[in-house]
């Protein structure tokens, strides 16, 4: 079976829906400027927040085909992260009493989803369909390892110095903190992409799966089986690379769905807010909300290449945006701190410090074989769902 060529679905309605949705989303932003919306006004901005995320991250994926692996990982990563930023900072904008800890709140909430529920997510795919997630552990322990790093030299470490009362960094410090962050990020994208690009790879050796008890006495039945699930893989694989018109018409529009969700979730800042306030949930939650609406078209193409037997492109992605989270929003705040009002607090409290190091140690122990079963999925989910459920029940 022949791949389609790279501009044959140009006309479907997802992509022409991607076409469409940033161009509308700016124009809708522009609308919104500065006016009181109806209720209606507010539905449909909030509409095209989401699609305008979705749409970016589709787009990123286009250029992402164009380049290859592990460049591809790494741009979606920079794509969602600079999501992230914008909502951060237009809502630290806004003001409010929760502006001091909104960065550290969505940071973190972005390291707990994505080491612990969109790689648990891509473990327990792969574990159903092939009884054991198989990955490079080279390169996945040195990912997990480097977000452990920022993670704790970020948000651990404000908790404890006493340059400055309370979880802050003092000037000079948040200053350190931001270039070893950034610094650190760009060796480990230097080692990814150049120097070990082979650690970021699928493990070589095909995957062994267990037999269905079901199609096992079919005999040649089961081999017809095994053979067009593999050629449907391959397929999706090798899928033909998107044309340079293709690819610079993507870039265009990710950079418009880009402009257009971070102008309309300043139109939303308050609403967000105000939403949040009124369930009776801790401001925190809201940090929580950033980081599921950005890192939901991430946590969709882990899932996607799981399901299509690339477990080491999921873990690449879930891993690398919390890398990127990290490396390059608390560099970007620091930068921003300087004439945002208030102050910045980044220390996480003895909770989440906790669930922190406990992420680190499973993470650490799932990585290391190099394969992972359904049990060390579950063990991730329940963490991420434990974060989830403390944040909102503190």
């Amino acid at each position: 079976m022949n791949a389609p060529p790279a501009d044959a679905a140009t006309g479907s309605p997802l992509e022409m829906a991607a076409k469409i949705v940033p161009v509308a989303a700016v124009l809708a932003f522009l609308g919104a400027w500065e006016r009181s919306l109806p209720v209606i006004g507010e539905i449909v901005v909030v509409g095209l927040l989401g699609a305008s995320v979705l749409a970016a991250v589709h787009h990123a994926e286009v250029v992402a085909h164009r380049v290859g692996e592990p460049f591809g990982s790494l741009i979606l990563a920079v794509a969602v992260t600079v999501i992230e930023v914008g909502l951060i900072v237009t809502l630290m904008v806004s003001g409010g009493p929760g502006a001091a800890t909104l960065a550290r709140d969505t940071v973190f909430a972005a390291v707990m989803i994505t080491c612990n529920g969109i790689f648990g997510l891509s473990l327990l795919i792969t574990a159903l369909r092939e009884g054991t997630a198989s990955f490079n552990a080279k390169g996945t322990g040195a990912a997990l390892a480097t977000v452990i790093t920022l993670a704790t030299l970020s948000l651990v470490l404000p908790t404890f110095t006493t340059s400055v009362p309370g979880p802050e960094f003092s000037g000079v410090q948040l200053a350190f903190a931001a270039v070893v962050s950034l610094a650190l990020y760009v060796l480990f994208v230097f080692v990814q992409n150049v120097r070990h690009r082979d650690y970021f790879l699928p493990a070589p050796g095909p995957t062994v799966r267990p037999l269905r008890p079901a199609t096992a006495r079919l005999g040649g039945v089961l081999v017809a089986e095994r053979i067009e699930e593999d050629e449907e893989a391959d397929t999706e694989v090798h899928a033909a690379t998107p044309t340079l018109r293709t690819t610079l018409t993507s870039l265009a529009l990710l950079i418009t769905a880009l402009v257009a969700v971070v102008g309309l979730a300043k139109v939303e800042s308050k609403t967000i807010e105000a939403a949040v306030s009124g369930a009776g949930l801790p401001h925190a939650v809201v940090g929580v909300v950033i980081a599921l609406l950005v890192l939901l078209p991430e946590t969709l193409a882990a899932a996607r290449n799981a399901q299509r037997r690339r477990i080491q492109i999921s873990l690449n992605l879930a891993l690398g945006s919390a890398m990127a989270s990290i490396g390059l929003t608390i560099p970007t705040i620091a930068v921003a701190s300087i004439w945002l009002d208030g102050p910045l607090l980044l220390g996480l409290g003895a909770v989440h410090i906790v669930l922190l190091g406990l992420t680190a140690l499973v993470g650490t122990l799932t990585v290391i074989p190099g394969r992972a079963t359904l049990l060390q999925a579950g063990v991730h989910l329940t963490l991420c769902a434990s974060y989830l459920f403390l944040a909102a029940v503190p």
